[in-house]
């Protein structure tokens, strides 16, 4: 397992899907498609993503050791 860090390439909006994906090791279309299927279902799922996004930093930060 890796660090959940947005990656840089291969992200669509924010790279939470893809993050998340890198880290469970499967691929970021599966992770995507998890979470469509999960908004039918009633719930925050887009807050969480929101936030997902903003704790998360890009693999560019995580690699400098700036994430906060």
């Amino acid at each position: 397992m890796t660090a959940l860090a947005r990656p840089t390439h291969g992200r669509m909006i924010g790279g939470v899907c893809a993050a998340l994906a890198r880290r469970f090791g499967t691929s970021a279309t599966t992770m995507r498609v998890i979470f469509l299927l999960s908004c039918l279902l009633p719930g925050p799922q887009f807050l969480l993503y929101i936030a997902l996004w903003i704790l998360f930093p890009s693999e560019e930060k995580a690699a400098a050791g700036t994430a906060w």
